[in-house]
């Protein structure tokens, strides 16, 4: 009889609770901003279909709920992203809410298949490990979903693309922040999504997090 009664109670277990036993945890609700804060034009977010659509003016939404108080070191970070053609977005991490312009603090890992002014592709660490067009052929497409996950363990990142790695960078114990100035250092932050100019058109969903020790 109890054998029968645990059996029962795993089938009716709630999908948040799977999610939890697993560790990822999801970010957005798929219905709306709840949770997240828009620096910069506000308009240039909306929630259509599911996803958080980015198109218009330079804005950013950080997140802002409640998971581990938006302020995370170590992590597993997993994004659906898809992107118009000539359309360029990214992902931040370690960053903190700013009320316009790109986040000074933090990094950012790339959303570009083939927006024409940045030669810095889907997948790059921008400006600290960059990879070209040639180096994502094959894996991801204008208008097509793909994955980005991005993971944090001290002081190395490690980023997939549809679970093809395509970067892994250590941080040198002289890091200065490189070409992008003093704030691009591994410390601890929120996450963001970019919202880069009004001819782009970025989509995002199924934004989830797995907190690492």
């Amino acid at each position: 009889m109890k054998l029968l009664t645990i059996l029962m109670v795993a089938v009716a277990a709630p999908a948040s609770a799977q999610v939890a036993q697993d560790g990822w945890i999801q970010l957005f609700n798929g219905k709306d901003l709840t949770g997240w804060k828009i620096g910069g034009n506000q308009s240039s977010f909306q929630v259509q279909d599911g996803a958080v659509v980015s198109h218009g003016p330079t804005a950013h939404a950080y997140y802002d709920g409640p998971v581990n108080g938006h302020d995370f070191r170590n992590f597993e970070l997993m994004v659906d992203v898809s992107a118009a053609a000539n359309s360029n977005g990214g992902i931040y991490f370690h960053t903190e809410f700013q009320e316009k312009g790109f986040p000074g603090k933090g990094f950012e890992v790339q959303v570009n298949n083939t927006y024409e002014r940045d030669k810095v592709k889907s997948g790059s660490l921008y400006h600290v490990k960059d990879i070209g067009a040639e180096e994502i052929q094959g894996i991801t497409k204008d208008d097509e979903w793909f994955t980005e996950r991005i993971v944090v363990r001290d002081q190395t990142v490690t980023i997939f693309l549809n679970e093809k790695e395509v970067v892994k960078w250590t941080q040198p114990a002289d890091w200065n922040g490189g070409r992008e100035g003093p704030g691009r250092v591994l410390g601890h932050g929120t996450f963001a999504l970019q919202g880069h100019d009004p001819g782009s058109t970025v989509r995002y969903k199924n934004i989830r997090v797995r907190v690492l020790p």
